[in-house]
């Protein structure tokens, strides 16, 4: 199976987060000319019961019918597996291109931002993972396209972050007139790590921003239609990407691969905009 292969996943479970999880999954598998893998997860305590099953049956036939209403073209194929949800999909996100989850399912508290499940799905899968928090109004889908267009990421001060740039760059340019905003928190110190200097701010800001334009130089020439806008902020780089994300296309944080093992997961800045954010967040491993 090449990458062009790789389905898109859309995890839905009845709740309506999911559904919005799904229209969001359906509109990337067709921009990127991707099939698309609807799973619902059976819950582990149902093991026996038939009723389990079919419940499962005419949920994915339900989702199946939006889809073909939708993108009636779009190959899609369907999964129940019985599992815990999150283990189920960082299984299937072996091999898959993204992961579409709603930021909340049907179970858990409705005062959390982020359902448990989806947060665990973001820190540990193996591929792109995108939580779609449903913070915006009901305009139609044409009106969202025109009202939110710039694509905007996270960007590390160092080329850790390649596979999250890759990401970014490639999601602003499926999508005519999206602006990339880079967005970096900087600080005195990471200054004086890169060589710029430290006790002039603005000497300072302007060491990040020629940081950010030798990281992105040669993807700006690969990708000439899309245009960047750099945008280093001192301290952490949370909030900006929290404020941008309510009016953007989407927003694309990185996650180092590997530390979920010992417990890192999510860094901070990532975990407040996955957590916060009032638009739809990719968590890209890197």
């Amino acid at each position: 199976m090449t990458a062009r292969d790789l389905p898109v996943i859309a995890a839905v479970d009845g709740s309506a987060h999911s559904w919005d999880a799904l229209d969001w999954a359906v509109e990337e598998a067709v921009r990127r000319g991707l099939p698309l893998l609807v799973v619902h997860v059976r819950p582990q305590a149902r093991r026996a019961e038939q009723e389990g099953l079919r419940e499962s049956e005419e949920l994915l036939a339900q989702a199946v019918l939006r889809i073909s209403r939708a993108a009636p073209e779009l190959p899609t194929s369907t999964l129940a597996p019985l599992d815990y949800p999150s283990a189920a999909l960082i299984s299937l996100s072996r091999d898959a291109s993204t992961v579409v989850v709603g930021s909340r399912g049907l179970g858990g508290f409705r005062s959390l931002m982020i359902g448990s499940n989806s947060l665990a799905t973001a820190s540990m899968a193996r591929c792109p993972v995108v939580v779609v928090h449903t913070g915006r109004t009901d305009e139609s889908e044409v009106e969202r396209a025109d009202a939110f267009p710039d694509v905007v990421v996270g960007v590390a001060a160092d080329d850790s972050g390649g596979e999250v740039l890759d990401f970014a760059f490639e999601a602003a340019a499926s999508r005519p007139g999206a602006r990339l905003r880079l967005v970096h928190g900087w600080t005195m110190f990471s200054s004086m790590l890169s060589g710029g200097p430290v006790f002039d701010s603005g000497a300072a800001a302007d060491a990040a921003d020629r940081a950010l334009a030798e990281l992105t130089a040669g993807r700006c020439e690969t990708y000439p239609g899309v245009e960047v806008v750099r945008e280093p902020v001192r301290g952490s780089a949370s909030r900006t990407l929290v404020t941008a994300s309510a009016t953007a296309a989407l927003t694309v944080v990185g996650r180092r691969r590997g530390g979920e093992s010992l417990g890192l997961g999510l860094s901070p800045v990532a975990q407040t905009t996955v957590t916060h954010a009032l638009g739809p967040v990719a968590v890209v491993p890197t």
